[in-house]
């Protein structure tokens, strides 16, 4: 997206996985999912590139490293082979997009808050007028707050 990317572009690229509890952690550097099972032998770790509405969750190998810019999930082992739902993904993007949000993300330019200020000329400017007549008359300022979404 335009300027995104020229900002993405200047942060470094970690691995993340999203933990079934809804944490988050990143890896700046290659790690085997053998090492990060060690701690999590319950679960299983599966690319979030691989999963499919109706289709079949799999693990990524044991052998296999993280890879850097990519998004992964833990897992219950109940769940593998298991065909996700419609429902689930959606649980399962809701989760990850707290979890990244939560982090604090990249410091990127298209991440910040934006105020919008209607102009002189602009027709929002009657919603500025309508607040001044509720207020009593007393001038007040009229801001929408909007936010990205991250993607």
């Amino acid at each position: 997206m335009g300027i995104c990317s020229s900002c993405e572009s200047t942060s470094v690229a970690t691995a993340k996985l999203i933990l079934y509890d809804g944490g988050l952690q990143e890896y700046p550097y290659p790690v085997k999912v053998s090492h990060i099972l060690q701690k999590n032998p319950s679960f299983f770790i599966c690319s979030s590139d691989e999963m499919d509405f109706d289709d079949v969750v799999s693990a990524v190998s044991d052998d296999d490293e993280l890879q850097p810019g990519q998004i992964y999930f833990a897992l219950p082992l109940s769940q593998l082979s298991h065909r996700l739902q419609a429902k689930e993904m959606a649980a399962l993007a809701v989760k990850a997009s707290s979890a990244l949000t939560k982090s604090g993300g990249q410091k990127c330019c298209c991440r910040r808050s934006i105020l919008v200020f209607p102009g002189e000329n602009d027709p929002r400017q009657s919603v500025k007028a309508a607040a001044a007549r509720r207020s009593g008359g007393r001038r007040g300022k009229v801001t929408a707050m909007l936010s990205a979404i991250p993607e």
